[in-house]
């Protein structure tokens, strides 16, 4: 039975506004990319929809305000320096003592290089599940792509892992040639290790094999080509640390007895000798002896 002309005109205007309606509801498409407004990027999801948000205001740093790492930077400008001039580079997984510059080096590799059109994408852990849609977005592009991950570790089945394990080793498509992982943990693993799984290792004949957990664990880790491990600073590397930072903002009296037992203290109070710890020491001294010479100078004479 056909309905009257009149019913049909209500059913089709009951679905133009459904149809209104769910508009409303889904997500605005997500802003074109303005690749000439920052060198760095974060990806961010807002209402649903991932995008690029350009960081303005960089932390900048040169390689050579690095101190007690050259090993380090060595390794990590090399692999970078590859990677910019279009040679095969490697995923790099920087793991080791907090404090002791392993963020740092990829903000002064990524501020040497951004001339020659590196560019660095921050990704939180929560949102690598978006890195394929990030690489698409990309991999077209001329420039060359550093995907930053910071400070990175997973728990057991975070599907973050998965999405992370894909984009270093590709899928059924291959790994895009303008993009690499650098990720920064103080996992070497980059996930926690129980004393339970010891139980799993296995002897075979004189040969000690781990268990299924321990390869799934390890497994990660050595899609990562490059390793770069970082140690506590000695206290003579420290307090030369201390020295390059205080130079930095014009302390005259870096050599005395006073500031060496100064700075010593400070790490002591924070459990640590590590190149931040000796950056906010740094920071304090000379705030501290700059705002005491501008209360001398304000001082009236009698």
């Amino acid at each position: 039975m056909e309905l009257p002309a009149a019913a049909l005109a209500r059913l089709a205007d009951a679905a133009e506004r459904l149809v209104e309606g769910l508009a409303h509801l889904a997500p605005p498409p997500a802003s074109a990319i303005d690749w000439n407004a920052a060198v760095a990027f974060r990806w961010r999801r807002r209402n649903g929809v991932g995008q690029l948000l350009p960081v303005t205001h960089r932390h900048r740093i040169d390689l050579s305000d690095l101190q007690g790492v050259d090993a380090q930077k060595k390794l990590v400008d090399q692999n970078t320096r590859q990677f910019v001039q279009g040679a095969p580079a490697n995923n790099v997984l920087l793991t080791g003592a907090r404090g002791t510059g392993k963020s740092s080096l990829v903000k002064a590799v990524l501020n040497r290089y951004a001339p020659k059109k590196l560019r660095l994408i921050e990704v939180d852990k929560q949102d690598l599940l978006d890195l394929p849609e990030i690489v698409d977005a990309i991999s077209a592009r001329p420039e060359r792509f550093i995907l930053y991950c910071d400070d990175l570790s997973f728990e057991a089945d975070e599907p973050g892992y998965k999405a992370l394990k894909t984009v270093l080793d590709g899928s059924i498509s291959a790994a895009s040639e303008n993009v690499l992982v650098y990720a920064t943990s103080n996992r070497r693993h980059l996930m926690p290790e129980y004393m339970r799984e010891n139980l799993e290792y296995q002897h075979v004949g004189e040969e000690i094999h781990p268990g299924e957990t321990s390869e799934e664990k390890i497994s990660l880790s050595e899609r990562f080509g490059l390793w770069v491990s970082f140690w506590p600073f000695t206290q003579d590397e420290y307090l030369a640390i201390v020295d390059h930072w205080l130079a930095h903002f014009g302390v005259e009296d870096r050599a005395s007895p006073q500031v060496r037992e100064a700075a010593l203290q400070w790490a002591l109070g924070r459990s640590s000798r590590s190149g931040r710890i000796a950056w906010h020491f740094a920071r304090d001294w000379a705030g501290r002896r700059q705002m005491g010479a501008t209360a001398r100078a304000k001082k009236p004479r009698g």
